[in-house]
């Protein structure tokens, strides 16, 4: 999932969002001040609704965010690298930028997200309490006990055995810890997460066309697609994995990549690099020669032309705290799934704080298809040219 707007870093992790997370902050609010605190709080002005309306839904959007931090800072603290954090339509994302090294840590970096709902969502009703909840609550703590009900919803959703939710991933940690083949506990949890899948599409028809109603039916089809579209990669991901075990990065990346430096202006970048190089994207560095970022060619065309003498690098590259990193001994399958973002997938390869290299998504579809096919072995390091 692409992320739209970065929100900065929290607890040292990048956070970002999706477009669509706007639009479901959008139709819970007016979902709020239209249909739900009316009738839970009545006598209160249209205004107020709306207020209060737009407040819980960014507050949801926040539990939501405290769900995917507690996945990852759990994730950093057992040493499984965290590439940052996107929210989107269905809550949200902890991009991990390496494998967990046991089912016992997986499990517990998965089980914290929905303990998080779980206690806020008794936060929530114990402070709507507080606030005069009851039979006749006021708009306060009407919207205070919306929350505590969603957050509770939303942690018991996320642990039914579906995978990819965060109870297909503990299911598929307990099959990994039982078999001992991380692959196998994949495809299985993957399967019976598509049998969930299929019939949450099967509730959602028999609803709209047996009960009639429309918002429920077409929901629960359209979120029992998004799941089976999840679990049917989730298992060609484990495929993938499994073709590309062993494999290290080092095997892959363009070794010495041409850097730029980033104070110089964007027509000298064109003619001095762009235009000089096979290569389109190139890695920067500052004054003192300190790695900075990566120069792409979409940052460079969206400068116009007659702003390219007076624009400098600095000002379009992509911040090195937003490239994806790895070192030449890391497995390349750490590179699988990283959101492209800015760095349009691109991964800068690290050596005791020296650049050695750089991975672009054609040298992992390159290898993959390698591998698949059994035509070769692992490409070898420079070995033909690279689009990087």
């Amino acid at each position: 999932m692409n992320e739209n707007l970065s929100l900065g870093r929290i607890a040292g992790i990048h956070v970002g969002l999706n477009w669509s997370l706007l639009v479901i902050a959008g139709l819970i609010a007016w979902s709020l001040a239209t249909s739900i605190l009316p009738p839970a709080a009545p006598g209160q002005t249209a205004g107020a609704y709306w207020t209060a309306g737009v407040v819980a839904s960014f507050v949801y959007l926040a539990s939501l965010l405290a769900h995917e931090l507690a996945h990852s800072v759990v994730a950093m603290r057992r040493g499984v690298r965290v590439e940052g954090i996107t929210l989107w339509l269905f809550g949200g994302v902890s991009r991990l930028g390496s494998d967990s090294a046991s089912p016992g840590v997986q499990a517990l970096i998965t089980v914290v997200g929905p303990v998080t709902s779980l206690l806020l969502g008794a936060v929530f009703l114990l402070a709507a309490a507080a606030a005069g909840g009851g039979a006749n609550p006021g708009l306060l703590a009407a919207a205070l006990s919306w929350l505590g009900y969603i957050n509770i919803i939303l942690g018991v959703f996320n642990l039914l055995p579906a995978f990819p939710l965060d109870g297909g991933r503990i299911l598929q940690s307990l099959i990994w810890l039982r078999t001992g083949d991380r692959l196998r506990a994949t495809r299985i949890a993957a399967r019976i997460g598509m049998v969930f899948a299929f019939l949450l599409i099967a509730y959602g028809l028999v609803t709209f066309l047996v009960a009639g109603s429309l918002i429920g039916g077409v929901w629960s089809v359209f979120l029992g697609w998004f799941l089976l579209s999840a679990a049917r990669a989730e298992e060609t991901g484990g495929l993938i994995r499994q073709a590309l075990s062993g494999i290290r990065v080092a095997e892959v990346m363009t070794p010495n990549p041409v850097q730029a430096p980033d104070d110089i202006n964007v027509d000298e970048a064109l003619h001095s690099y762009v235009l000089a190089s096979r290569h389109s994207t190139f890695p920067t560095h500052d004054a003192s020669g300190r790695l900075s970022g990566l120069l792409t060619m979409a940052a460079l065309k969206n400068v116009a032309p007659d702003a390219r003498a007076t624009t400098l690098v600095k000002g379009v590259i992509c911040p090195l705290d937003r490239v994806s990193t790895a070192r030449p001994a890391d497995p390349v399958t750490n590179l699988l799934g990283l959101s492209e973002g800015c760095s349009e997938g691109r991964t800068l390869v690290i050596d005791s704080g020296r650049l050695v290299g750089i991975v672009s998504p054609s040298d992992i579809s390159r290898l993959l298809q390698t591998s698949l096919s059994g035509r070769a072995q692992a490409p070898t390091q420079g070995a033909g040219a690279r689009s990087v």
